[in-house]
């Protein structure tokens, strides 16, 4: 199982995402656990997840997190904003699975 964790300012405007990647692992049968909390809690779930993925509203802090995140071999990118826009969970999914294989 791949553990996904989607951070944005507040941990709010992502659980919509969150929702819509879950729908999309359904429908896949992808065996995923999707979360999404505020930037304040990375480094506190740093090691409980294997993909990072920052809302396009946090993207500022991209290369903090990603420093820490490649410190430990866990992928960390920014969610497209067309995408989040959109709340194409499909498409979100994908980037972050693809992600980790990288």
């Amino acid at each position: 199982m791949t553990k996904i964790l989607l951070l944005c300012s507040a941990g709010m405007s992502t659980s919509m995402v969150v929702k819509k990647m879950k729908e999309a692992a359904t429908k896949k049968n992808i065996d995923v656990e999707i979360e999404a909390v505020a930037t304040a809690r990375f480094y506190e779930l740093l090691d409980s997840y294997d993909v990072f993925l920052l809302g396009p509203q946090v993207k500022f802090q991209k290369a903090e997190f990603q420093a820490k995140a490649k410190e430990k071999n866990k992928p960390l990118d920014v969610i497209d904003f067309k995408d989040y826009g959109t709340m194409n969970g499909e498409k979100i999914l994908d980037f972050a699975l693809n992600l980790k294989v990288q």
